[in-house]
């Protein structure tokens, strides 16, 4: 879905999407220099980039804490099943040698 050009949005979506862009996007050398001097005119903007900011720094360490617990899951898991998978083998290489030494093998 293509995003809509910035005159047709509302102000505050337009607003939003422009922090998002410098935020999130790789803004031109002028464009920066814009932001950087709206930033030092309008302290609403520099307070809700501010506030954006924070917000997507949350979520990145939200992320990566949801990750990191998912990992944990998953080995937890791994290394459950190879200590079954140890207390098995142990079982059946006994039951292995015990076939060995049988008369007729």
């Amino acid at each position: 879905m293509p995003t809509p050009s910035p005159t047709a949005m509302r102000p505050d979506l337009h607003r939003l999407h422009w922090i998002e862009h410098h935020l999130l996007g790789h803004p031109t050398p002028a464009e920066a220099a814009d932001w950087r001097t709206q930033q030092l005119v309008d302290a609403e903007l520099a307070a809700d980039t501010e506030i954006q900011r924070q917000l997507y720094q949350g979520l990145y360490q939200a992320g990566r804490q949801q990750l990191r617990w998912e990992l944990d899951q998953i080995h937890a898991r791994l290394q459950h099943s190879a200590r079954r998978r140890g207390w098995l083998q142990a079982a059946t290489d006994v039951l292995r040698r015990t076939l060995r030494l049988l008369p007729g093998r």
